[in-house]
Parts: C-alpha cells; sequence; structure tokens
C-alpha cells in the first residue's frame, strides 16, 4: 500500500482579510472535495501566519489534483485574498489514528 502524502499550504495574510479567507474555506469545505483527500485543515498561527494541510490517500491523487485544468484549491485561496502562498509536500510513512480504531 502507497504511503499517505501530506500538502501543506502557508501564506501570511493580512488581518482585515482573515475572514475573507475564513469563509472561503468553509465554502470550499462545504462542497464536493477530490478523490483521494483524506483530511484537511485550515490552521492559525501567529502574526497572520495561516497554513492549509491536507492529508492524500497517496501522492497520484495530489498529483491529479495539482495537474488538473483547475488550479489546485489550498494555492488559489491564498491569492485571493491577497497572500503569496509557499507550498511543501511531505511523504507520512507511518501514521496514527486513534480515532478510526474505535470504527
Amino acid at each position: 500500500m502507497a504511503d499517505h502524502v501530506l500538502s501543506e499550504v502557508s501564506a501570511e495574510v493580512a488581518p482585515e482579510r482573515e475572514a475573507d479567507l475564513l469563509a472561503a474555506y468553509r465554502e470550499l469545505v462545504g462542497g464536493a472535495l477530490p478523490d483521494g483527500l483524506v483530511r484537511t485543515e485550515l490552521l492559525r498561527g501567529a502574526d497572520g501566519h495561516w497554513r492549509i494541510q491536507t492529508l492524500w490517500r497517496d501522492r497520484a491523487a495530489l498529483e491529479a489534483v495539482r495537474t488538473a485544468p483547475q488550479p489546485p484549491a489550498a494555492p488559489r485561496l491564498f491569492r485571493e485574498v491577497g497572500a503569496d502562498p509557499t507550498l511543501a509536500v511531505f511523504d507520512v510513512p507511518v501514521r496514527h489514528d486513534p480515532s478510526a480504531e474505535s470504527l
């Protein structure tokens, strides 16, 4: 079985645009999500630092989104609020999810 992959798109968002980012992210996750998306989160740090972390079933699922005709959602959301996003991709060779054990 292929390892999961985590994408992390981060940017510094101006305080006056944070509400726009929150609204856009809520709208995004309220709709249809791409095949292979396992989990996604919007994270707020100090001083306007924001991240969207998304766990993918495998690298092929992430690449399908990155090469689709429409731009990937996370960088697009940051650009729409005037931020300059940065992408990092991590392999997840080991994962533990205690909540999945109770299912």
